[in-house]
């Protein structure tokens, strides 16, 4: 399955949950609460919120793409809309530069935001690993990083084969259209 990689959506999804936490959070809190909010609504829906593409890492699943905006810094020379929003980590944590919008997002969207943070957003980055160490999509790169297909989350809760192949047909009809 392919999604589309929204960065501003993506901008907006991660200050979303910042401002929930109060401004401030550790950035593998916030890739942690990202990756449950993608995972919830690619099960609910068959699409994620962010479209960005799922690792497994000796941490736990991460969603790639943010992980690299949190890495990279501002100062990479690279156009981001990430760093509009949110600073570069200091002590591991990341802040809001400025209040975003949330225009991007959907009202599920923004409820499924909440709910990830909800039920994770009080767990320390530690407990989270933990945590999406027991997901049955997580297996142990050993060291390195491997995909994690979206059809092995959703076999994982039960969709069967059809339902995956239909979901896979929509994601591809939307990354058709939106694919510049």
């Amino acid at each position: 399955m392919r999604f589309v990689y929204d960065q501003r959506k993506t901008a907006q999804a991660a200050a979303f949950l910042i401002r929930l936490a109060g401004g401030s959070l550790n950035y593998m809190v916030l890739i942690k609460l990202l990756y449950l909010a993608d995972r919830e609504s690619l099960i609910d829906t068959g699409i994620p919120i962010t479209g960005d593409r799922m690792v497994a890492m000796p941490h736990g699943p991460v969603l790639s793409g943010i992980l690299d905006e949190i890495h990279l810094g501002d100062g990479s020379g690279r156009t981001s809309v990430w760093y509009e929003y949110i600073t570069e980590p200091v002590a591991h944590s990341v802040s809001l530069r400025k209040d975003a919008e949330s225009d991007e997002l959907s009202d599920y969207e923004m409820e499924v935001l909440s709910r990830s943070f909800e039920k994770f957003g009080h767990m320390n980055r530690w407990q989270l690993v933990a945590f999406t160490h027991k997901l049955p999509e997580w297996a142990d790169p050993n060291g390195s990083s491997r995909p994690i297909a979206p059809e092995d989350i959703l076999r994982s809760v039960g969709k069967s084969d059809d339902e995956i192949e239909a979901l896979t047909q929509e994601a591809e009809a939307v990354w058709f259209v939106r694919t510049p």
